[in-house]
């Protein structure tokens, strides 16, 4: 994991505009901050799927179309603390389906984490962690017979871009098979002044979120950022539906990494781009799947209508 986390990083500070993955966010501080930021106030995202989650279980299994009678795997891309998916397998259980639950996040500690949790909270439910990358682990999963049930949840799908998201999409097509279902998660195009603070808390974690992997990158890739020569600037507008994060150097300077052994110029104001998050509507998301093998059947949205569940089916 270490030498793609170089590789990467190496190839965004390489690159014109400066970006690094948001996936790198998470080292056992950044999972800890985003916990904090979901707790945040502003944050309304996880607020507003959680709410999905804990008053429409019955709809989602139904839209899911399980069987009781029917084993699947419930796979969760990125399950982070699996907050919100705990509410559907407490449901799932108690009702008798048939599944195991297979949690997949880059972040072991994360992983680690749920895993004790649900052991303590479900021990009834079989769960079966997997560290990696989520098309390497979907592929060792590719030949087992039954039926896969995919959530990608907390608009994760927005830290993509349209073109990604539509490669990513149809990626996951090819790992599954005809009648295992997709819940995506969504964050919908709204106003300014209620997605802009989400991103920007009043206590200054998101930015603390973001000043980690510049952290990180000191600690791991043997980096010499001078944190407080670079600020937090997060963006959005509701033409383009997309907020954007950024980390923007307030001096002209050179980065240098030992574990590459190269030097990183950057200019007064240059930013470094550390997160893209698309917020979607129908006509998007409909383009994104239409040349997959995907099919949406059903959203489901919290009551003030900031959030969307879609379930598609793979046809």
């Amino acid at each position: 994991m270490i030498e793609q986390f170089k590789k990467e990083v190496d190839k965004g500070l390489s690159s014109q505009p400066k970006s690094l993955p948001s996936k790198f966010f998470y080292d056992k501080t950044g999972d800890e901050l985003f916990v904090k930021i979901m707790n945040m106030p502003e944050y309304y995202l996880s607020r507003s799927e959680l709410e999905i989650f804990h008053e429409q279980s019955g709809k989602i299994i139904k839209g899911l179309n399980l069987n009781r009678n029917q084993y699947f795997e419930l796979i969760e891309l990125g399950a982070g603390d699996g907050t919100k998916t705990k509410e559907l397998l407490e449901v799932l259980h108690t009702e008798g389906y048939k599944f195991e639950y297979i949690p997949i996040d880059i972040s072991q500690n994360a992983l680690d984490q749920l895993e004790r949790k649900l052991t303590k909270e479900l021990p009834h439910v079989m769960v079966n962690t997997k560290q990696g990358d989520y098309f390497t682990m979907l592929a060792s999963l590719h030949n087992t017979k039954h039926q896969k049930i995919v959530f990608f949840l907390g608009s994760n799908l927005g830290n993509m871009t349209d073109k990604e998201a539509s490669s990513f999409i149809s990626k996951l097509s090819s790992n599954l098979r005809n009648n295992d279902k997709l819940l995506i998660g969504l964050d919908l195009i709204k106003s300014a002044d209620i997605v802009l603070p989400a991103y920007n808390d009043s206590e200054g974690v998101t930015r603390a979120f973001n000043m980690n992997l510049l952290s990180r990158i000191n600690n791991e890739l043997g980096g010499d950022f001078n944190i407080d020569t670079f600020i937090h600037k997060p963006t959005y507008t509701t033409k383009t539906g997309i907020a954007q994060s950024c980390l923007v150097s307030t001096i002209d300077q050179t980065l240098t990494l030992s574990s590459t052994g190269k030097t990183y110029q950057f200019i007064e104001g240059e930013e470094i781009q550390t997160e893209i998050s698309r917020k979607y509507n129908d006509e998007i998301l409909t383009r994104i799947v239409e040349d997959t093998d995907f099919k949406i059947t059903k959203k489901l949205t919290d009551k003030k209508g900031y959030f969307a569940n879609y379930i598609l089916h793979r046809v």
